[in-house]
């Protein structure tokens, strides 16, 4: 039975654009099945929640019986996608893209149903390309419709590098499209060019045009865009602990669209958070709410209440967390404990937080860079971020 309501939603929450919306929307009420895409490269081993956008919309699509095609771009990973760059991006040895996708199965199987779902490793098909046939698709496209790009007409107008290789890209992800049969193809706004040359791919091959879905990108811990490059996610594996700590870290002006684009919570519900807040309720109550919601979904129902209070216990009884991650570091210095455990992200960050009094070693705030820490000392970072060190 085709459900409306729920078709809506698929349509309406989470997106930024449906191309094309009337095509789609009429497919979608036939009841007929179809092949919905997602590819993801793996630039990181994480899958952030930033990518757990459009995993979510999959599994949204999964939910309505359609067929859904999760592609690892283990191809396309090594050649490198600069749609959100504004620099050329290297490419990466097979090495590194091999030891990133170890677990990404996994990760995806958080979100979706793997059991019910084809997964397909781009290399398939794109490794075995004659140059005759990458000639064929390279002729689809003209250089003017690649160079009007916001982020490559800047870089030219820069005088910076724009290399072929990146030119070739979308031709890849296009043509992922025309081997799966795609009928909707999922991406960020960042994407759009790409999704659209999937488009002009399946035409040039016969098959008829893919619908598109693609999202807002989402903001991440620091305020800026959520990549796993700048370290300020928050990963599908990251622990309980991990997870709710660094949630209850966000920036208040992010709690809603957090709530409307992680998570399947009613969005009556969610409107109800959102006249909160603007009427001054604080906003560290509806940040456990998100936490708990999110660490339930990724976790267990036990692992958000445990977490809630051990979040009350720390921040409210001002008292030490049940559980601490032990460290044996390479180097007792406080600058280098704070690097390697991953608790800043540049020593300039690690120089910042210390000098500005935000660690302490045992509770006693410490500013001096050249601080050795004692074997069996607890250091805190902030409010909510403790290491023991061993």
């Amino acid at each position: 039975m085709v459900n409306n309501q729920k078709i809506k939603e698929v349509l309406s929450r989470g997106v930024e654009e449906v191309i094309d919306f009337k095509d789609l929307e009429a497919k979608l009420l036939s009841g007929k099945p179809l092949r919905i895409k997602l590819g993801i490269d793996p630039t990181s081993p994480n899958i952030h929640l930033g990518r757990s956008i459009p995993l979510l919309k999959l599994r949204d699509f999964q939910d309505l019986g359609h067929q859904i095609v999760f592609i690892i771009g283990d191809f396309t990973g090594t050649i490198g996608d600069t749609s959100d760059k504004n620099s050329e991006r290297p490419m990466l040895d097979e090495a590194v893209i091999k030891e990133n996708i170890k677990n990404y199965i996994a990760q995806a199987g958080k979100v979706i149903d793997v059991t019910k779902c084809e997964v397909h490793y781009n290399s398939e098909w794109l490794a075995k390309l004659e140059y005759k046939e990458v000639c064929r698709q390279a002729d689809i496209f003209s250089i003017n419709e690649f160079i009007s790009r916001d982020n490559i007409r800047r870089r030219l107008d820069a005088g910076s590098r724009v290399s072929l290789r990146e030119v070739m890209y979308p031709m890849m992800q296009g043509y992922d499209s025309v081997m799966i049969k795609a009928d909707v193809e999922l991406g960020g706004t960042d994407q759009r060019f790409n999704l659209l040359a999937g488009r002009e791919m399946q035409r040039a091959y016969g098959q008829t045009p893919q619908n598109i879905i693609t999202n807002p990108l989402i903001e991440g811990l620091d305020g800026r865009k959520m990549s796993s490059s700048w370290g300020n996610t928050v990963n599908l594996f990251d622990s309980p602990a991990e997870m709710f700590g660094k949630l209850m870290s966000l920036q208040d002006e992010f709690i809603i669209k957090y709530f409307t684009l992680l998570t399947r919570v009613n969005e009556t519900e969610i409107k109800k958070y959102e006249e909160a807040l603007k009427k001054g309720a604080n906003p560290r109550d509806y940040k456990i709410l998100l936490a708990k919601e999110i660490v339930r979904f990724y976790h267990s129902e036990a692992d958000a209440q445990a977490q809630e209070e051990n979040f009350i216990k720390v921040f409210s009884k001002k008292e030490m967390p049940d559980e601490i991650i032990e460290l044996k570091p390479t180097s007792y210095n406080l600058v280098s404990v704070l690097l390697e455990s991953g608790l800043a992200s540049s020593k300039s960050e690690a120089k910042r937080v210390i000098e500005q009094g935000g660690v302490k070693i045992d509770q006693q705030v410490v500013k001096e860079l050249d601080f050795d820490i004692p074997a069996g000392a607890i250091l805190q970072k902030g409010k909510l971020k403790f290491l023991k060190i061993v």
